[in-house]
């Protein structure tokens, strides 16, 4: 007489979802019950996806910074170009000059935003299991990969204002004078 599956059987255990703040480990799940957690090997493997996956979101953010980037120093060249060609000419006064990206950089940027905004958005949802130790790994990625990913460097142009021996250095940066006008950097 069978009264059901009480032992020895292979009954999976179920998924341990929660929306308020925890610390599952064992039979965690997450995205889907096909990720459920069934080890300690597996959710340390699950933690180092989880870094890896917030350090490749922002490889993402800093590839199209890069295209971007790219683009405006072909259109830098291009006016550059213009601007000698026009320099003949007899044209006084500001010249206008408008560019837009052509379909297929458009397509490569398009392409860009669309894997960021997919991994920023599995992010999101991962963070919405609300598992401290998964929260942990999204800041640590997020830290490494700022750091691996976005180092500053700016190229400035230093002028000397002023004359005589009372002259102060300005740094230029885009055209514009920082440092001198703005007392405070964060109310700016």
């Amino acid at each position: 007489m069978n009264h059901g599956d009480h032992g020895g059987g292979s009954s999976a255990a179920e998924c341990k979802i929660s929306m308020l703040w925890n610390w599952y480990t064992i039979d965690a799940c997450f995205l889907s019950s096909d990720w459920q957690i069934k080890s300690q090997g597996a959710f340390a493997a699950s933690c180092i996806g989880v870094v890896l996956l917030v350090i490749l979101l922002e490889v993402s953010r800093r590839l199209g910074k890069e295209f971007d980037t790219y683009i405006n120093r072909e259109f830098e060249a291009r006016v550059a170009a213009l601007t000698v060609a026009a320099s003949t000419s007899s044209i006084e006064g500001p010249q206008t000059v408008t560019l837009r990206a052509s379909p297929l950089h458009q397509l490569v940027r398009a392409v860009l935003h669309a894997v960021t905004f997919g991994l920023a958005y599995i992010v999101m949802l991962l963070a919405m299991y609300y598992n401290g130790y998964i929260i942990i790994c999204i800041l640590i990625g997020a830290g490494l990969g700022k750091f691996l990913c976005d180092w500053l460097s700016m190229t400035l142009v230093i002028t000397e204002t002023g004359k005589g021996c009372s002259s102060t250095k300005a740094v230029v940066a885009d055209g514009k004078v920082i440092g001198i006008e703005e007392p405070s950097v964060c109310c700016g």
